[in-house]
């Protein structure tokens, strides 16, 4: 008995998903609009438009299709890094009388300051990891190049990249080094100097990789220059996304300083 080869008439194969449109566009035009967006969003000082930033970083998630849940944590760890500033800032800043804590007396413009600053980041890093956060490194350094950021930097932005891995994992295999003995962290001398150790051999490994790629490298050909295969092209998408941001952009700007 002949068997048809392929899969039977009643099986649906699943179909890829679609790349979103946003990941479509030219990745020259994310890096600058990004850029751009940056640099009007720390400029400006209104609530309104800050919340505006916000609302457009949201809003570029969601074209991208980025997992809300974890991009919103990943937002709030950078977050963390100035919560102090934060805490601080309404006690610091002079203005009009909030609350008191004992000799500490807390104002609205160092709260509102506080705020303003917390909507400028948050509207930042939501458009960076929409617009830059989703390209490959290699289609990164491609853009970078053709945006003619000096070679050099290109170069130590794609090894970075490259390597961060494996440098995490010779520091899992340091760390599992140091669990053999039955090595307890603690707060004492011998615990700081072992770190110490730690850290050190890592950066003697890591420049020990660093010449053996370099040597692997030159016996290769290879003379300190990338060749790029590809060409970027700037194509109909890429100029109705020109449209949409710019008008965003100067929307942003005129509602700012006008």
């Amino acid at each position: 008995m002949s068997h048809a080869l392929g899969p039977h008439p009643d099986q649906h194969l699943t179909p890829l998903p679609e790349t979103p449109w946003l990941q479509r566009i030219d990745p020259r035009i994310r890096i600058l609009t990004s850029v751009v967006f940056a640099f009007l969003l720390v400029l400006s000082q209104k609530m309104p438009v800050l919340a505006s930033g916000v609302t457009i970083g949201l809003f570029l998630v969601l074209m991208t299709r980025l997992p809300l849940a974890k991009t919103l944590k990943r937002t709030l760890g950078v977050d963390f890094f100035i919560v102090f500033m934060l805490v601080l800032l309404p006690f610091t800043t002079p203005g009009d009388f909030w609350f008191a804590i004992g000799p500490l007396t807390a104002t609205w413009d160092g709260f509102l300051r506080a705020v303003e600053i917390s909507l400028k980041a948050v509207g930042v890093v939501l458009t960076l990891l929409a617009l830059v956060g989703t390209l490959e490194p290699s289609e990164f350094g491609h853009a970078l190049y053709r945006l003619k950021i000096p070679e050099k930097l290109v170069h130590i932005m794609l090894f970075t990249v490259r390597y961060l891995d494996v440098l995490q994992r010779e520091y899992h295999r340091l760390r599992t080094a140091m669990k053999a003995p039955a090595f307890v962290p603690r707060s004492n001398f011998h615990t700081w100097q072992t770190f110490g150790y730690l850290f050190a051999m890592l950066l003697v490994r890591s420049l020990e990789r660093a010449e053996r790629v370099h040597d692997a490298m030159k016996c290769r050909g290879f003379t300190g220059k990338f060749h790029l295969l590809g060409d970027m092209r700037i194509n109909g998408q890429d100029w109705v996304f020109i449209g949409l941001s710019g008008m965003t952009l100067v929307a942003l700007g005129v509602w700012e300083w006008v």
